[in-house]
């Protein structure tokens, strides 16, 4: 069995045995030492994740200034970055309409009983708030040092620092050629390491997926069901157009790309973060035929700027919060909430529950009580599985699609 198979199957076995023990735990065990389990085991989910978090600053830094500069002028630049900034706005858009649109008509807020609000769970989050406020929108998005920013793992404002430098070492040509070659070598250094760090892949997925069971058991599907049932009927509408426009650009190597992403995909669904995945789909995207200068430019935005399923979401919780709590917005104000989630949503980089702070500050920038977030966090982690898939799927597409545009796509 091929290596990759092996650790996808691995990944699943992972899943499964985390299921069971944490079902065990659930029926078996007493209330405090399932929390002390479920503490326990998220350590092996945080060993993966840190370990991934740990290669992403460089990663993102080296391969974005490097594919800047192969791109090899500020014209190019310009027109590689602005093809790729259409398809993220216009998916952006998307996602936040089908949100927009089901919930108006599934009425899903509805179904969710104020009586059960945990607020404890909440309170962390309407505390985080204020970082995605408006006002610190250009302290969020500008670095005030690329140390403070790499530390930090702050994907957007890395970017930011990223462009310039890469812009920068492209307009000084030869002279920089020294520095691009040596960011290149580390970036190739890093990508190596991805192997090392997915061997612990199975052991984060069993320790995220054991934990949540053994902490909310199965029955938070009972009564979380038709919620969890609309927003899946709008992360399938999503999957649907996202594939129907690459299928119309893409043509027939739409199946070998999701042939080559699958693992990817099954690391951000069982982990809950896309930003898990993001060294191994730089190098399952380059294995499919995209140029590893578009790859290098394309991703790292797509990050900050094109998380399509958590950007669903977000009008999707938001307007069920409301709906639970009787509040109706007319449609004016629900346009002017999704532009508003336009500006917040950037650069949470598919962090875990990244997405509760933004709906958690947009609840309170609309009058909406915030600690309404409760309402959702039990069904959370479910809905963030399928959200981090899409967010995977929406990157893929967008890089190979400008790889496309570009004449950059091999195959």
């Amino acid at each position: 069995m091929a290596k990759q198979n092996r650790l996808t199957v691995y990944i699943l076995i992972a899943m499964v045995l985390g299921v069971i023990v944490g079902y065990v735990v659930h029926r078996n065990a007493g209330p405090e030492w399932t929390d002390s389990f479920a503490r326990n085991i998220r350590l092996l989910t945080k060993l993966f994740l840190n370990l991934v978090q740990m290669i992403i600053a460089p990663l993102v830094f080296s391969t974005l200034v490097v594919g800047i500069a192969k791109l090899g002028d500020l014209k190019t630049v310009g027109r590689v970055g602005g093809k790729a900034l259409l398809w993220f706005i216009s998916a952006s858009l998307a996602s936040l309409l089908i949100g927009m649109v089901l919930v108006n008509f599934f009425q899903p807020g509805t179904a969710i009983q104020l009586g059960n609000v945990d607020t404890s769970g909440a309170e962390d989050l309407i505390g985080k708030t204020k970082a995605f406020s408006l006002e610190n929108f250009v302290d969020h998005v500008f670095p005030k040092s690329m140390i403070e920013a790499m530390a930090k793992n702050e994907v957007l404002q890395l970017v930011v620092f990223s462009i310039f430098f890469g812009i920068a070492a492209t307009a000084m040509g030869d002279a920089a050629k020294p520095v691009i070659k040596a960011l290149d070598a580390v970036a190739h250094i890093i990508l190596k390491m991805v192997n090392y760090v997915m061997a612990f892949a199975p052991l984060g997925v069993f320790g995220a997926i054991a934990a949540v069971i053994a902490l909310k058991g199965p029955e938070v599907f009972k009564f979380y069901g038709l919620y969890l049932l609309y927003f899946l009927v709008g992360i399938a509408a999503l999957w649907a157009l996202l594939l129907l426009v690459g299928f119309l650009i893409l043509r027939n190597r739409v199946p070998e790309l999701l042939r080559r992403i699958a693992q990817p995909l099954l690391i951000a669904f069982s982990t809950t973060s896309s930003e898990a995945v993001f060294p191994k789909l730089t190098e399952e995207l380059e294995r499919f035929g995209c140029r590893d200068k578009v790859v290098s430019f394309i991703l790292p935005l797509g990050y900050s700027f094109n998380l399509d399923g958590s950007m669903m979401y977000m009008t999707f919780a938001s307007l069920a919060i409301a709906q639970a709590y009787g509040i109706h917005l007319p449609l004016g104000t629900q346009l002017t909430m999704l532009l508003v989630l336009m500006l917040t949503s950037k650069g949470i980089a598919g962090v875990p529950r990244a997405s509760l702070v933004v709906v958690t500050a947009t609840c309170a920038m609309f009058n909406i009580p915030p600690e309404g977030v409760a309402l959702i966090l039990p069904i959370d982690h479910f809905c963030d599985m399928f959200r981090s898939m899409t967010n995977v799927l929406g990157n893929a597409l967008a890089t190979t699609v400008v790889s496309k545009w570009e004449g950059e796509l091999e195959g």
